[in-house]
């Protein structure tokens, strides 16, 4: 029995090698298999691309100056200031019925184009939110435009027409342009993300979920191209009306507009949220706020001043709403008895935007909707305004309701814990306890259902929760006369009656640790008579974020920045 099963231990090495070389010979004919699919595709690629590079050129068309596009109907046109053509341009947005038969140059990108036979191509043409269809005929022309890479701006001659049927696809739906003369004055490159995913409503990626999504920070990266989107524009005009709104409002009211240093000796806020920069020989900071030196304005008898600049914050901080850098709308002014006079002029500052916002901007704001749906925000004039006592008094009693609701449609137990946590914490809110992020948005879903409104102002903050500039309470040294707005259960300014008297500032300085030398021109400025006076600090990016019900300040903020993201 020993001999066979030497025998068979022998054999084993023998078998097993030839397995392997079986297996081995196996791997290299899947490689083989690989390689030549590799090559396929790569060369499948080639001719693809060779075709395409023999179209385009086909359709190139002839490079035009200034000097001669005007004897050709098409073709590539470079500018370059040689002279004026004197053409009259039209807006996109213009094109409507009354403009029927007349003739008209349009500069604008092209959004898509769509290529139908040889004689016949169909062009999306976009400018800022507006677009429109035009219509391009003839086997030369139709195949430049038909060839022209998406995001190319172009000029257009054409004749306005109106269709038998709207155009669905275009906003100016009731028109359309017939194509005599289009030049390419911007040919784009391939684009690292594709508008029409970029542009998707997040409705449309439940109904396929195979769809491109574009994420935030692919977003960001191309930011350029992200910023041309509807919405994105829609996004920014809006901004754009925030500030003039903000500034028509208080330029009424006799405020005056005055712009302060960004580059400062000391920590304008107190805390370590600061950056420091190397300042020649020694360190200075950017500014927390412009705080300081508004207040000072006002010492030198500008009775009512605001800025609109930059605030910096060393915040390490990944939330929705937090950035390193924004805008911020500060206003300061002098009162003459009680800084509830602020907050009149602060309640009607508000109104004063969100009505203009709708009055001014609607289209601005069914482009943002149409992306990113939403609903109108409620408000009130005078709004709601309630101490913090009293919104923690509501928090307690009204904010277990919400949170079980929400408890009760939680996705897993996970979420389900985060609930029954903030649940126990809420139940047991003391009253001088200041309020948490989570705290806030349930408030504001409780302001929503109870009272109707999304804006509203708490008042009397706690004295642990305020700056050192903050003045306490003449009643009650717990609290403070600051006071904070809020808009769809978040905040969007923070404010305060100042300290003027400069021996009340010097203890409270101290009492935080703060310096007094590094702010002893701020201290000083109060030494030779003072008025007393408040004011607030508005978050420019916040306010548009919340008002269109966005689900990040990123959104809102045109390069944003935060501890991640310094470009582009």
């Amino acid at each position: 029995a020993a001999a066979p099963a030497a025998a068979a231990a022998a054999a084993a090495p023998a078998e097993n090698a030839a397995g392997g070389e079986k297996d081995s010979k196996k791997e290299e004919k899947k490689r083989a298999k690989e390689e030549e699919k590799r090559k396929k595709e790569e060369e499948k690629k080639r001719r693809e691309e060779e075709q395409k590079a023999a179209a385009a050129a086909k359709f190139q068309g002839p490079s035009l100056t200034q000097e001669d596009f005007e004897s050709h109907a098409f073709g590539d046109l470079f500018i370059q200031s040689c002279k004026r053509t004197n053409r009259t341009w039209t807006p996109v947005s213009d094109l409507v019925k009354g403009k029927k038969d007349e003739q008209v140059w349009v500069r604008a990108r092209v959004h898509t184009s769509r290529k139908q036979g040889g004689k016949l191509c169909f062009l999306t043409l976009r400018q800022d939110v507006a677009t429109v269809q035009a219509v391009v005929f003839g086997n030369e022309m139709a195949g430049f435009a038909g060839a022209l890479p998406d995001e190319s701006v172009v000029d257009v001659f054409a004749k306005v027409a109106c269709p038998d049927v709207p155009i669905a696809s275009a906003t100016q739906s009731d028109v359309e342009l017939a194509v005599e003369k289009i030049y390419c004055i911007g040919r784009s490159q391939a684009l690292p993300l594709q508008l029409a995913d970029a542009s998707r409503p997040d409705v449309e990626y439940d109904k396929d979920p195979t769809l491109v999504r574009v994420g935030q920070d692919v977003r960001l990266d191309n930011r350029v191209i992200d910023l041309r989107t509807v919405a994105n524009q829609a996004i920014f005009r809006i901004q754009s009306g925030v500030c003039t709104l903000f500034r028509e409002y208080l330029l009424k009211n006799s405020f005056q507009e005055i712009h302060t240093p960004k580059l400062i000796g000391g920590a304008s806020e107190g805390g370590a949220d600061v950056f420091r920069v190397d300042y020649f020989q020694g360190d200075a900071f950017l500014a927390q706020s412009p705080q300081l030196y508004k207040q000072m304005a006002l010492m030198t008898d500008m009775p009512r001043v605001f800025e609109i600049g930059p605030i910096f914050r060393s915040e390490r901080s990944f939330t929705h709403r937090h950035m390193t850098e924004f805008t911020g709308l500060d206003i300061e002014m002098t009162f003459k008895d009680h800084y509830h006079e602020v907050l009149e002029v602060l309640d009607g500052l508000f109104n004063h935007i969100f009505e203009g916002l709708n009055e001014r901007y609607p289209r601005e704001i069914e482009a943002v909707r149409a992306q990113y749906p939403f609903e109108d925000l409620k408000w009130k004039h005078p709004c709601k305004r309630l101490t913090f006592k009293e919104a923690i008094g509501l928090l307690r009693s009204k904010g277990p309701a919400v949170l079980k609701r929400r408890l009760e449609a939680a996705p897993d137990e996970y979420h389900k814990g985060l609930i029954s946590k903030h649940l126990e914490s809420v139940q047991a809110h003391e009253d001088e306890e200041d309020i948490s992020t989570e705290d806030e948005k349930v408030l504001g879903v409780i302001m929503h259902e109870e009272f109707g409104e999304d804006f509203y102002i708490i008042d009397k903050f706690p004295k642990d929760t305020r700056p050192f500039y903050t003045m306490p309470d003449p009643n009650d040294a717990r609290w403070t006369n600051a006071y904070d707005l809020f808009l769809r259960g978040e905040e969007i300014t923070s404010g305060a009656q100042r300290i003027h008297d400069p021996k009340l500032l010097v203890e409270k300085v101290e009492a935080m640790g703060i310096p007094v030398s590094s702010i002893q021109s701020y201290v000083d400025a109060f030494k030779y008579g003072s008025y007393p006076h408040a004011g607030a600090g508005i978050g420019l990016e916040r306010v548009v974020m919340l008002f269109m019900n966005l689900n990040n300040i990123r959104k809102t903020s045109m390069f944003p920045r935060d501890p991640k993201r310094l470009i582009p």
